[in-house]
């Protein structure tokens, strides 16, 4: 089945809908860490004990910079898995946006697009030719 370009023009607002109703929303990812403090005291420096952790941490960029957020509380895991899976569906239905996009601009015929101003206001190269010096 062909699709036409309404249907392209349908399906991107369907999509421009779906993003629309998308709830909070950041980009990360939750992650596990786990190892030895600093305190040379501490428990976890003991032979055959078990280094701090699992603690869970939401990470990000920021001006090309990595971040890493304590998550201290399951409430705090879940939100943060929360946004960060609303942001995936974000990136989807955002992928998907442009390649609708992409398929209108190549369907849409060229004699409905409108004439610039600019374009009104080009010269028309002139059939005389320039004399030789």
């Amino acid at each position: 089945m062909t699709r036409t370009l309404d249907d392209f023009e349908q399906r991107r607002r369907e999509i421009a809908q779906q993003i629309a109703q998308l709830g909070d929303l950041r980009a990360g990812s939750v992650t596990s860490t786990s190892g030895r403090c600093g305190k040379p005291s501490c428990r976890c420096h003991q032979p055959g004990q078990p280094g701090h952790g699992p603690n869970l941490r939401l990470t990000y960029k920021v001006g090309g910079k990595s971040v890493s957020e304590s998550l201290p509380t399951p409430a705090a895991i879940h939100k943060a898995e929360r946004e960060v899976a609303e942001f995936r569906k974000f990136q989807q239905l955002s992928r998907e946006f442009v390649d609708t996009n992409a398929e209108i601009c190549r369907l849409r015929p060229t004699k409905d697009e409108p004439s610039t101003d600019q374009e009104k206001k080009r010269r028309k190269r002139s059939a005389r030719k320039s004399r030789a010096k």
